[in-house]
Order: C-alpha cells, then structure tokens, then sequence
C-alpha cells in the first residue's frame, strides 16, 4: 500500500471534493488471462477506514440480478480486516500460487509480477471467494453495513447489475448498445484504472448501460504496474498534513472585521487566496523585506478559504481562513 502524496496546490484545488469523497472506491480492475485477476480497493477519504467486518464484495454472476448475487456475498472478514490509510490502496488476489500447476488450467498460477503486487490472498476455494472469479461479463459491488449485516448499502458497483445482456454475452463495450454486441470488450482480458476524477462509488445500478468508458481508462491484457498506488482528486491529506516549510501566522482567524494580517518568521513574496474551488480570489506581493503583511477581504463571501504565503527559495506555508 503506498501513499498518494498530493501538493499545496492539489490540496487546495481539490478540497471541494470533500462532499464527495467519503467512502472507499473500486479504482482497479485486472481481468487478465487464466487467474490473474485483481481489484483495488482505494481510500479517498481524508481519514483512516478499517474494514472491520462492515464491509463486503459481491459478485453478480452472467448477468444475474441482486438478490442472487447477494446470496454469494463474499464479507471483507476474509480479507484480514485491514485498516487502508487516506490516500491508500488494498490489493486484493486470489491465492493460487503454485507454481508447478501446469497453464492454461484452472489452477494455474496467478504471474508473479501481479503476487507481488498483492495485499491480501482469498482462499482460492470458488465458494469461499466466489466474488473474485469474474470474467468479464460479471457485475461487482462493493458494500457497507452499519447494523451489523441486518442490511448493506452499494458504496460502489462495477459493471451493470441483473444486465440480461450478459446472461449470454461476454463483456460490456465502448459502443451502443455497450452489451459486447458492438465497439470494442473493455470488461474482459483488460485492466481498468479508475480516471482521478472519479471521487466517489457508484451508488445506484447504472440502467440501462455501464457505459465503462465515463469512468475509467483501458490499459492491456496483464498489465499490473500501476496496482497498489492511485491517482485521485481527493484532498487525502489535511491542512495540518502539509509539509509547511515556514512558521505563518494568520489573525484574526475567523475574521469579520474586513481585513486579515499575515507574520512569518521570513520574507513574504506573495499571499494567494484560493477558495474551496481552488480559484485564486487574492494575490497581493510583500512589502520590500517585510515579513508581514495586510490583506481585505471585503469582496469575499462567508466560507472558509485558504491562504499560501510564498518565500524566497520556492518555500510555502498555506494556512487555513475563515470569513465570517
């Protein structure tokens, strides 16, 4: 599991995504030749989420609808039960790793290049992980519960669930109808990566299509280069998080008064003021050497904002604002 490291600037021009990045995400999907199937389970949240029984994988079989795939539920409990870190991947494989199991078969090995890249290994039993073994023409859901497994909730679903297309079909397309009748397979000896825009699940059954290409980028058959890293707009990181590289002070904060004063314990170049959509509402230049420096904030609205105050040597703090 790696971190997403993201800039000052990402930071600040992401933090609108807050209301949507509340929850896990499928951002990859290997459907690759014999077993060499993934899925990576990314947190966009600014917080810590811990698996803790409350999450599940549900595979929905050729087509089937909710309540057949549900009644193959395969629970997160057989994942380890994992904590994934904000701005954190969960690489999930199945474990069949013998080598000496002749290819093609059912039991060949998983290629050591996508082992390697693995969190976790299901037990390979097909009733136990029933859920990993799609191939191609199968929906996927991720799921929460809040009461202990009484009900669950889509946090994000793959695929299009109870598709009668699929019932004899092999893969969802990039053309109309998107049914594999037409266009070119996306969903079969393929690898998805979800486009960093995407910030949260899909949270209702896409009908009538799963239009596969709105939400993810293509990459070749067995290609896993890019699992247990991904790219996301999310801020994953507080205010307090960011490596600010010079003491800065703001006040008063919150501020009514029309105006806000900035001190560092060095030069100031600039102030810039974003706010939570990442515009630049401010930009003011220091005082020849001074180290402080006194801005209006009379033509913003209430909110909260923020401020990057900007050095010699391309060092910067950014500290957060509210105008009441």
């Amino acid at each position: 599991m790696k971190k997403l490291l993201l800039s000052v600037f990402a930071f600040a021009s992401a933090i609108i995504a807050n209301a949507q990045c509340t929850d896990l995400i499928i951002s990859e999907y290997v459907e690759g030749t014999s077993n060499n199937k993934a899925l990576e389970i990314f947190n966009p949240t600014p917080n810590a989420i811990s698996l803790n029984n409350n999450y599940r994988l549900v595979r929905y079989n050729n087509g089937t609808g909710a309540a057949a795939g549900e009644a193959n539920a395969q629970a997160m409990v057989n994942l380890g039960n994992p904590t994934i870190q904000s701005g954190q991947t969960y690489v999930i494989v199945i474990d069949k790793r013998d080598a000496n199991q002749p290819c093609p078969g059912n039991e060949c090995a998983v290629d050591s290049a996508l082992q390697a890249k693995a969190d976790v290994f299901l037990c390979p039993d097909y009733n136990i992980s029933y859920a990993m073994y799609f191939n191609g023409n199968d929906a996927v859901s991720l799921q929460k519960t809040s009461n202990g497994g009484t009900s669950w909730q889509y946090v994000d679903i793959f695929g299009m669930i109870g598709d009668p297309a699929m019932v004899s079909g092999t893969a969802w397309s990039d053309a109309f109808p998107y049914d594999g009748s037409a266009g070119a397979w996306w969903t079969v000896n393929q690898t998805l990566v979800r486009k960093p825009t995407v910030m949260s699940g899909v949270t209702s059954n896409p009908t009538p299509y799963f239009i596969v290409t709105t939400e993810w980028d293509s990459l070749p058959v067995n290609t896993y280069s890019g699992l247990g890293s991904h790219t996301c707009n999310c801020p994953t990181a507080s205010v307090n998080d960011i490596d600010n590289q010079v003491s800065v002070k703001v006040f008063p904060n919150p501020t009514n008064s029309g105006t806000f004063n900035v001190t560092a314990t060095e030069v100031i170049e600039t102030v810039e003021v974003y706010n939570v959509m990442g515009q630049k509402v401010i930009s003011e230049k220091g005082n020849n050497n001074d180290k402080k420096l006194r801005l209006e904030t009379l033509k913003l609205t209430s909110g909260v904002y923020f401020v990057k105050v900007s050095f010699e040597n391309n060092k910067s703090t950014v500290v957060k604002l509210s105008v009441q």
